[in-house]
């Protein structure tokens, strides 16, 4: 299957970026003591000197000396990794949970910058642009009809906080212009997708990563939860790639008793650091569940290994990803860094969890592949575990290391084809029901929302248009073994465009696999 390019969302890149970054951060110091009497060292400063004052033809050494760079962290481990400026921008404004800007989701369609949707309360919503609005210029600048980077497009719109921005706005519905003039302002970049009651007694919370904003995103909607006569919870990290360790361990201690281990990291010096819960738990009583999948990694399998070696709740899914190594990173004057493995961290009761890597990086990113190939995302069964690698939890129950977080209530992947579930939550969803709708949205003004859901559920036709849209792009793909997902990924799509996040996890939520399992047993 080949996907285009464009369709990727934003965010599934930068989840995969942040989810190398891992623990606490150190900047190293720059006047040169790391080159002291090292002759390797020298003669690698030399040789990159040696070409920049005589090589025959004008050369970068900055894309020299970058090359080297990722060639040198290729030899470590598959999490140690040069990070370009460009790239490292974007990481830290993920992680720092905020950026500045207008406040608009958008993308480019046929060359002209649509939104999709402005952001809830931002500097755009307030403005008064609308979804399917199209910016044609910013200030000066044409946006339309340009094919712009999206690097390109992001910094004209985003800049200081307060700075005024003068838009030029078509709006289809009323075929006519409009010049809107804002003010720049913080744009919030959510962690905790959404929290909510999915019964009288059960609450459900989705981290998406883990960056500085976190806890406090989390805690808002814990508490809010606990009000509404929560007793049970539900975390759900599927897909999350990890982020701040920190984070990880804050939300755990919520759950974890004063004293009781979390997580320790073991250095090559063997130089251990234990981490144990305080009394500041939020929640350390009542039913918990934590959700996983294949790609649950890092400080998500922190957060599940923390739960399930201290008998705290119960871990569902699939098995999570194998990642148990922590990076420190170092700064570059040029704005890149390099982010550096310096420890391996282990459950409570010993557990590494980090999956071999011995076969080369590609063979270690391709490992989630496999497990299509093996059974593993289909039947518990098919999971190789070495008895080795058994360890026992305080009330004896047996738990596994060498891999990722076996979880202790398997749920299969609900798909036939493993495709359609990345393909279903990718940013090509979004696209198709922007363009559903942009053909006419007045179809839906007025529309209440259980009209709109239960004229959605009778009809095909959304299904049948979305499979020739994906042929259209060169996606091969047959979609009909999988009718009923796709419809329930297309609804809750419609939903989130028209009324908002939380009927967006409404709609699939009601029929996810692995929340009825976990209902099921509440």
């Amino acid at each position: 299957m080949k996907f285009n390019s464009k369709y990727i969302p934003v965010l599934v890149g930068i989840s995969l970026a942040i989810g190398i970054v891992l623990g606490e951060r150190i900047h190293a110091p720059n006047d040169g003591t790391f080159l002291a009497k090292n002759s390797s060292k020298t003669k690698l400063n030399k040789l990159i000197d040696f070409i920049e004052n005589e090589y025959v033809d004008d050369i970068n050494t900055d894309s020299i000396v970058n090359t080297t760079v990722d060639r040198i962290m290729e030899q470590l481990d598959p999490h140690s990794v040069y990070v370009p400026r460009s790239e490292q921008v974007r990481v830290v404004e993920n992680m720092r949970g905020d950026f500045v800007g207008i406040g608009v989701n958008f993308y480019m369609f046929k060359d002209t910058l649509a939104v999709i949707k402005p952001v809830e309360n931002g500097p755009s919503a307030r403005a008064g642009i609308k979804a399917g609005d199209r910016i044609l210029y910013a200030d000066k600048t044409k946006l339309f009809g340009r094919k712009l980077p999206s690097d390109s497009l992001y910094s004209k719109l985003k800049g200081v906080r307060g700075s005024t921005i003068e838009l030029l706005v078509y709006r289809k519905s009323e075929r006519k212009k409009i010049n809107i003039r804002l003010k720049r302002d913080v744009i919030p970049l959510k962690s905790v997708d959404i929290s909510l009651m999915l019964n009288s007694k059960t609450g459900y919370i989705k981290i998406n990563r883990f960056a500085e904003t976190t806890y406090d995103e989390f805690k808002l909607g814990l508490m809010s939860l606990k009000k509404a006569g929560m007793s049970s919870l539900i975390v759900d990290v599927r897909g999350n790639g990890g982020g701040y360790l920190e984070k990880a361990v804050a939300i755990t201690d919520d759950f974890l008793k004063e004293n009781q281990l979390i997580v320790f990291t073991k250095n090559k010096k063997g130089s251990i650091q234990n981490t144990y819960a305080t009394r500041n738990g939020n929640f350390e009583h009542g039913r918990l569940f934590v959700l996983i999948d294949e790609n649950s990694a890092s400080a998500s399998e922190i957060l599940a290994g923390a739960i399930q070696d201290n008998d705290r709740g119960t871990i569902v899914g699939r098995r999570s990803f194998g990642k148990g190594l922590v990076q420190r990173e170092m700064d570059f004057e040029d704005g890149s860094a390099v982010r550096l493995t310096v420890a391996r961290y282990y459950t409570p009761t010993g557990r590494s969890i980090q999956k071999s890597y011995k076969k080369g990086l590609e063979s270690y990113f391709k490992e989630s592949e496999s497990r299509f190939l093996t059974g593993e995302l289909y039947e518990k069964d098919s999971i190789k575990i070495a008895d080795s690698l058994k360890f026992k939890t305080p009330k004896g129950r047996i738990v596994y290391g060498g891999g990722g977080i076996v979880p202790d209530v398997f749920v299969p992947l609900e798909v036939e084809d493993a495709n359609v579930s990345y393909l279903m939550q990718s940013g090509i969803v979004g696209n198709f029901v922007f363009e559903q709708l942009d053909q006419d949205r007045t179809l839906f003004k007025n529309v209440t929302f259980d009209s709109f859901l239960a004229k959605m559920t009778k009809t095909d036709l959304n299904f049948d248009e979305f499979q020739h849209f994906i042929s259209k792009n060169r996606l091969v793909l047959n979609l009909t073994q999988n009718k009923e997902i796709v419809k329930r990924y297309l609804n809750a799509e419609f939903a989130r465009q028209l009324y908002g996040e939380k009927y967006y996890y409404q709609i699939l939520l009601k029929e996810d696999k692995m929340v009825k399992t976990v209902l099921s047993k509440n």
